[in-house]
């Protein structure tokens, strides 16, 4: 039964003195072992609170007053919240398998962070197999993170500034034949090492987590991973496998894309007018902390 997740959950909770939510301290071990073979329904997780997301793939900057926006802000402030407990800057967004909306969501939660004042994000993406970033943001293909990694330069000149919102976005450039070794470098990690100490939060648009070894190297440079399931597509099963992968504290929460919620398509047609393109290809994603889930199951 999906149901003991929230079991497994509420065991693992860890109560900050002066912090409004909950962290699990070892959710993915016991997570793991509650879920079961077969699709994900996105009702057996309880949800409590959705977006819907149309074909412009940035609704943060094309469509603001919709709802999909709103939600995005929404966990913009969880993310601050738990900021505040913990040590947080650099958060990993991963999937099982490939088109569940890692991208998407990693794209969006950086322009939403972005947009407050005082706080400066950077957008990296990790994902040098198949880059994607750069054509969402219309941005240069290259030269990004690979092209840097393979070359003799210690200066960075690759990263890109939006002025609205003050978005930082480093594009991982043109596929490497030698990605894993790459991120492994010693080089990357002086990287980092200089990108935290210049940035407030790094989001990291990582490659799929079962199908590439890249995402587990990833994932030990992050503070904090959100998994992104889609509903109907991810397999219990590799939903497992994922849980496995990530059995530290550093899981943040799950992510459900892709979902339908008829409770919120009344709400949603209010929003629907806004923006060019916001009444085109509705989709519902579930943003579901894994605190925020445990807390109202």
């Amino acid at each position: 039964m999906v149901s003991r997740i929230f079991e497994a959950l509420q065991r693992s909770e860890v109560e900050r003195p002066g912090f409004p939510f909950s962290e699990p301290s070892s959710s993915a071990a016991e997570l793991l072992q509650a879920v079961e073979n077969g699709k994900c329904d996105v009702e057996e997780f309880n949800s409590v609170s959705v977006i819907a997301s149309p074909d412009s793939r940035l609704v943060t900057l094309t469509a603001e007053e919709t709802l999909a926006a709103e939600k995005f802000r929404y966990l913009g402030v969880r993310l601050r919240q738990l900021q505040q407990g913990r040590k947080l800057k650099k958060v990993l967004i991963t999937s099982t398998i490939a088109e569940e909306g890692k991208s998407f969501v990693s794209a969006n939660l950086a322009t939403t962070l972005a947009r407050r004042r005082q706080q400066t994000v950077l957008l990296l993406e990790g994902d040098l197999r198949r880059p994607v970033l750069a054509q969402q943001f219309g941005l240069p293909t290259l030269p990004g993170l690979s092209e840097w990694l393979q070359g003799d330069e210690t200066r960075i000149e690759n990263i890109y500034n939006l002025d609205r919102p003050p978005l930082w976005i480093l594009p991982a450039g043109k596929p490497p034949e030698n990605p894993l070794e790459l991120i492994q470098s010693g080089k990357l990690s002086d990287l980092f090492e200089r990108l935290t100490s210049w940035f407030d939060w790094i989001v990291i648009d990582s490659p799929p987590l079962l199908t590439l070894a890249d995402t587990t190297v990833w994932a030990r440079r992050a503070d904090g991973v959100l998994l992104i399931v889609r509903e109907g597509k991810t397999e219990k099963r590799l939903l497992k496998r994922g849980l496995e992968a990530l059995q530290h504290p550093s899981l943040l929460g799950v992510v459900f894309n892709h979902c339908s919620d008829a409770d919120q398509s009344n709400y949603y047609q209010r929003y629907a007018q806004v923006g060019q393109n916001s009444n085109a290809g509705v989709k519902v994603i579930k943003l579901q902390p894994i605190e925020d889930v445990a807390k109202h199951t």
